[in-house]
Parts: structure tokens; C-alpha cells; sequence
């Protein structure tokens, strides 16, 4: 885990021999499941460091994460980013959202046995869970990796979004282009498009980037539309 300790002294983080510890067995229960539930294809440790556990943290040095108390990760999969920042941003409360219920009840597993009582995993619907009052506009920032153009994630993520919080999109090269085109829906939503940051471990050499929308008004009754509409009729 020597690229992971780098990353970890680059932020400044503290307790970093418990982080190393608890992503460690969190690596292992990921590549053992993964015999039995599809989860990652990333399967080579020194890859799996970089592509999941340093890319989920490129969100850390942004005063949008830093400030946040409640983070939603829509679409987590197999717990990416959400359980890396759990691991070490103990104090503040996460909730892993994810459409499959196999993999809800796996991270849940994982979670209790790697001890994370800041962390809930959920199974739904985003296009649900958003017109939800439980959910909708609760979280100071909504973070994703998930495999969607920005446009239709925008209409995921931002219902879940509280007023003078925000949105980060995992993206990769194309980052700008993709903010460009989701600038309409953003604002349909409530939102502003507010900045793009680089990766912030160019020796790891992702080029990563992650699209971040501020929420400024709250969004309107209308969306999330119903299931399947957002990625069939995008914004």
C-alpha cells in the first residue's frame, strides 16, 4: 500500500496506520466477494490502490468535501468512493446508495465488520429516493463515480442535494466537454456549474477530474422524473 501511504501524507491525514489498516481488509473482502457478486474488474492490488482508493479521495482537498457533515455516494457499487472517505473522515455521516440489493446487504457486511458506524448503505432508486422526503434536499454533498453522462446525473444527484450544497461527478478526460453540456440541466435543477479540479495525485498518473455543481435554489417538484425517463430523455 506504498502508493496509497503517499496519497495519504500528500493530505495530511491523520491516524494514517488505521486508514492503511481498514482499506487494506477492505480491499480483501472486496477481491474475496468478488469471486461470487460482480463488484470490481480491477483486480491487481497496486491498481486497485490507485483506481479506487486514491481516486475516491481526489475529492478530499475541495472545500466542498471539507465542509460537508453529510455525504450521499449515488450509484457506490462496490462502496467507491464512500467507504474509503468514511474510513477516514470518521466524523462525518455517509450514506451508500446503490439500485442493487445484493449489493446494498454486501456493503452493509462490510461496513460492520470493518467496524465504520458512520456509514448506511440503501437500496433504491435514485429517480425514487429523490422525491423521497427522507432523502430529498439532506445532504450537504452528493458524490459519484457512477457510469452516466453528466446531464443524466445531474437529474440523479441533485434532488438529493440541500440549498448551498453541492454535486461532484467523478469524470475523466472529456470532464470539460461533459460540464458544458450539462449546464442547462444544472440549472433546470437548481444548480450552477462551479468548477472542474484536476486530480490531485498527477504522480499516479489518472488523468481524473471531477465536474462539481453548487446547489443555489432548490429543485423544482417535476424531478426527478420517473424511473428510466433520465437516461432515455436527458436534460
Amino acid at each position: 500500500m506504498e502508493k496509497l501511504k503517499r496519497v495519504l501524507e500528500a493530505l495530511g491525514l491523520p491516524e494514517q496506520e488505521r486508514a492503511i489498516r481498514l482499506l487494506s481488509q477492505y480491499r480483501a473482502l472486496v477481491l474475496e466477494r468478488n469471486e461470487q457478486v460482480n463488484l470490481t474488474a480491477i483486480k491487481d492490488p497496486e491498481d486497485f490502490e490507485i483506481k479506487h482508493f486514491a481516486d475516491s479521495l481526489a475529492c478530499v482537498p475541495r472545500p466542498e468535501f471539507q465542509r460537508a457533515e453529510t455525504v450521499l455516494d449515488l450509484g457506490t457499487g462496490a462502496g467507491f468512493p464512500g467507504i474509503p472517505l468514511a474510513v477516514l473522515f470518521p466524523e462525518k455521516r455517509f450514506v451508500l446508495l446503490d439500485s442493487l440489493n445484493k449489493r446494498v446487504r454486501i456493503l452493509s457486511e462490510f461496513s460492520e465488520t470493518l467496524g465504520l458506524r458512520n456509514v448506511s448503505a440503501v437500496h433504491g432508486r435514485a429517480e425514487e429516493l429523490g422525491r423521497n422526503k427522507e432523502y430529498r434536499e439532506r445532504f450537504d454533498l452528493v458524490l459519484s463515480r457512477a457510469v452516466a453522462d453528466l446531464p443524466v446525473l445531474c437529474e440523479y444527484c441533485m434532488p438529493f442535494v440541500k440549498i448551498g450544497g453541492a454535486f461532484g461527478a467523478y469524470k475523466s478526460v472529456d470532464a470539460e466537454l461533459e460540464a458544458e453540456r450539462a449546464k442547462s440541466a444544472a440549472f433546470l435543477l437548481g444548480g450552477e456549474i462551479s468548477g472542474c479540479s484536476d486530480f490531485p495525485f498527477p504522480w499516479l498518473g489518472l488523468d481524473h477530474k471531477i465536474v462539481w455543481i453548487a446547489k443555489r435554489r432548490g429543485t423544482p417538484a417535476k424531478y426527478p422524473r420517473k424511473a428510466g425517463t433520465p437516461a432515455k430523455d436527458p436534460l
